[in-house]
């Protein structure tokens, strides 16, 4: 119990940043859920129930459009693909004896910076750890969100277009430290970066959903990675 305490605090601490990032983003996905007619409260459990900025704006821009319960359902799962993936990842980090319920809980709110920090948790992942991440992380999206709503509108564009930057630089502070301690995964991450790039170009990519691609490099790369710089016993990769 008191392990599972402090690994709780330890990932609120780490997921505090994240929780600040998410509040920025959702407060910006605020004012496109008003746009299609959320009130504040609606677009808040929407957030709350749907951590994903390009699900939810998916979800926003096709409500806005009149579509069709379906078309949303097919199109938030489709954009949140990828997600599937990192839960798997994450699975396979956690201790084997590990209950399907923690399991289930972990994978509820996989976003991309919970599974960057939670990847990088030295050893088995302890799931009160993510639990930690999630319990500031969740708030901050859906308060964002419903002051999005509310105030949304008042802010000038270029500002409102700005505070979702900070996201980005937030998810660079996760991946830059571990890159910078092995040249593997400082090759792999400039991979990634090329390589999508080179999905955004290539005609047979172009028009596909951000999360089929997204789904269709991941599972490249880390092939590739596997089969060249296969993990030795202790987890660390064979240069």
């Amino acid at each position: 119990m008191k392990e599972n305490r402090g690994c709780f605090y330890r990932g609120a601490r780490d997921g505090t940043p994240i929780a600040l990032g998410y509040f920025a983003v959702a407060f910006t996905l605020g004012i496109a859920a008003k746009n299609a007619g959320f009130s504040a409260v609606q677009a808040m459990v929407e957030s709350l129930t749907n951590n994903a900025s390009a699900g939810e704006y998916a979800v926003f821009s096709l409500v806005a459009a009149g579509a069709g319960y379906w078309e949303v359902a097919v199109m938030t799962l489709v954009a949140n693909a990828r997600y599937l993936l990192m839960s798997c990842s994450l699975s396979q980090k956690l201790a084997l004896d590990t209950p399907l319920l923690h399991r289930l809980l972990v994978a509820y709110d996989v976003t991309d910076e919970i599974f960057g920090i939670s990847i990088a948790y030295p050893g088995r992942l302890n799931p009160w750890y993510t639990y930690g991440a999630m319990a500031v992380a969740i708030p901050g999206w859906g308060l964002g969100t419903l002051l999005g709503v509310m105030v949304g509108n008042v802010l000038p564009l270029r500002l409102a277009s700005a505070m979702g930057v900070g996201l980005y630089g937030m998810f660079l502070a996760i991946i830059v430290p571990p890159a910078k301690k092995d040249r593997v995964v400082l090759g792999l991450v400039l991979l990634s970066f090329a390589a999508s790039y080179a999905a955004s170009r290539w005609s047979l990519l172009a028009g596909a959903p951000p999360g089929v691609k997204t789904i269709v490099l991941t599972v490249a790369i880390s092939l590739g990675a596997a089969v060249l710089f296969p993990a030795d016993g202790k987890g660390e990769a064979q240069a």
